[in-house]
């Protein structure tokens, strides 16, 4: 299993960002898709999470301003972050599981498989 972040940048408060997280080597449409993402000086955080029936969770933090989805034709998942604060900078990851997102986004299930990830960051 391959997964490959992209779409970070620089970008002002307020501003938005597509990140899209490549996945190869498995079948995604049975997969949970989680994007993850650390901080400077912080632990890995789970973000947001879309399960295979496109269920979708996410941490109070980004409630409203991010959304996730998926595209398995492409085995493609995409996280839309607006309204982005200066606390969303960090580096991004993406991880496919077959697991609960709860379990996903808190961690209790630690994915296996972290892939290249993309640094976003937000400041004025």
């Amino acid at each position: 299993v391959q997964l490959q972040a992209s779409g970070g940048g620089s970008v002002q408060p307020g501003g938005s960002l597509r990140l899209s997280c490549e996945i190869s080597g498995l079948s995604l449409r049975h997969y949970v898709i989680a994007w993850y993402r650390q901080q400077p000086g912080k632990e890995r955080e789970g973000v947001s999470c879309i399960d295979a029936s496109s269920r979708t969770e996410h941490v109070d933090s980004v409630k409203g301003r991010f959304a996730i989805s998926r595209d398995n034709s492409k085995n493609m998942g995409y996280l839309q972050m607006n309204g982005l604060k200066p606390e969303d900078t960090a580096v991004y990851t993406c991880a496919a599981e077959l697991a609960r997102c709860d379990d996903l986004l808190s961690l209790h299930i630690y994915p296996g498989n972290w892939g290249r990830g993309t640094l976003v960051t937000v400041s004025s």
